[in-house]
């Protein structure tokens, strides 16, 4: 393969949130020059997208500046206009012709295809958190196991690229998942749940650097390619922050929720609410709050408010959802971590393992109602139809 076979590979996995289809499915790279290494092309979008374009022309920019090989990219976005017509001077001897020029007809405009989603699952929640460290993915993969406990199908999707850690959690580091006959990747299993994560495609603890267009690659696979089959809910532990991923979950999960996890102290709680209003930028319902670390519970069941009180309940009112949990430090609750074993799964009588559990059921209750499906009558006539009244006297 060329270098601009390679970029052009490259642009071919850039989608235009637009129309869910990549650029170059769409022809929207014209003018595509590439010499010594250095890389030029026009993105042609639609008239009057071009300011919103902007940010898919950086994208195209940088993936393509991660093609091995590449030393400059220049990228000049601009905008055509479907319903002009244009008349051209004929030079090559001929009148011109004063009549106007037909213009040509605008091509059939398609609608974006909808939202693929997951088909197979009923429930999708984005577990997020203004910044690391408040226990995301403790409670990811605790809460995932404690709605399996509940009766509930349910899953872990690591999203945390940067800083993947559910492998850990249920105890499959180091292992690599297959791949079905019909080429999709089967999730590893662990407790009931099943569970992916970038760790599992990796050397055990290799750093991940990646820029934001080979996440949004990243994170479509692990959704598309993945034989998640039928589920009551997957949990999405989302990296700290407001990146690159929260973006890309929100185009291709329009249906997804977020559920905010926060530690009672002010600091955190005013962190967190910058998750929160990511969220609504990207049109992402939130759904609830739960509450980390919310004292530290001895084994003889004395309780230390150590990082404060509070903030979660503060976030969750000024939010306007509920708070469905708080979730006290236990020193099983870390050592069941580090041990790759859901704390709820083996001690359900631990006050952190009752508070997830509970914040499980909040969930459980605030889950749109499935449809019901009316049983159909079939009305039988026995016989001739009978007159329907009153007999009036006759004179």
């Amino acid at each position: 393969m060329t270098l601009r076979d390679d970029v052009l590979k490259m642009l071919d996995q850039v989608i235009d949130p637009v129309s869910g289809r990549t650029v170059v499915q769409q022809d929207m790279i014209q003018g595509l020059v590439v010499k010594d290494g250095h890389v030029g092309f026009v993105l042609e979008v639609a008239s009057g997208r071009g300011p919103e374009s902007e940010p898919l022309r950086k994208i195209c920019e940088a993936m393509v500046l991660g093609v091995t090989g590449v030393k400059s990219v220049t990228a000049v976005l601009t905008a055509h206009d479907d319903h002009s017509g244009h008349a051209h001077d004929d030079h090559a001897g001929h009148a011109h012709s004063h009549a106007p020029a037909a213009a040509k007809p605008a091509p059939a405009r398609k609608e974006p295809p909808p939202p693929a989603g997951l088909p197979g699952v009923k429930n999708i929640i984005a577990v997020a958190a203004g910044k690391g460290g408040v226990g995301k993915s403790t409670v990811t993969s605790n809460l995932a196991a404690a709605l399996q406990a509940e009766g509930k199908l349910a899953a872990a999707l690591d999203a945390d690229v940067w800083g993947y850690s559910i492998p850990r959690m249920p105890g499959l580091g180091g292992q690599r998942p297959k791949v079905s006959p019909e080429k999709k990747i089967l999730p590893l299993e662990a407790h009931g749940l099943k569970v992916i994560s970038i760790g599992f495609f990796l050397k055990e603890d290799e750093a991940v650097v990646w820029r934001g267009p080979m996440l949004h690659k990243a994170l479509t696979q692990f959704l598309e390619d993945v034989a998640w089959g039928e589920l009551d809910y997957l949990l999405i532990d989302l990296p700290p922050g407001t990146g690159d991923v929260s973006m890309t979950l929100s185009q291709l999960l329009p249906q997804a929720t977020f559920m905010i996890v926060t530690t009672p102290q002010d600091a955190a709680q005013k962190v967190a609410r910058r998750a929160a209003q990511m969220a609504d930028k990207v049109n992402l319902e939130i759904s609830s709050v739960i509450e980390n670390m919310s004292g530290f519970t001895t084994p003889d069941g004395e309780r230390y408010p150590i990082f404060g009180e509070g903030g979660g309940q503060r976030l969750a009112d000024e939010l306007d959802v509920p708070l469905v949990g708080q979730v006290p430090l236990t020193m099983p609750l870390r050592a069941h971590a580090d041990a790759g074993i859901p704390l709820v799964a083996v001690d359900p009588d631990d006050p952190a393992s009752q508070a997830i559990r509970h914040a499980a059921r909040g969930l459980i209750a605030l889950a749109p109602p499935a449809p019901i499906a009316l049983p159909v009558l079939e009305v039988v006539q026995a016989g001739p139809p009978q007159p329907v009244g009153m007999s009036l006297p006759m004179a």
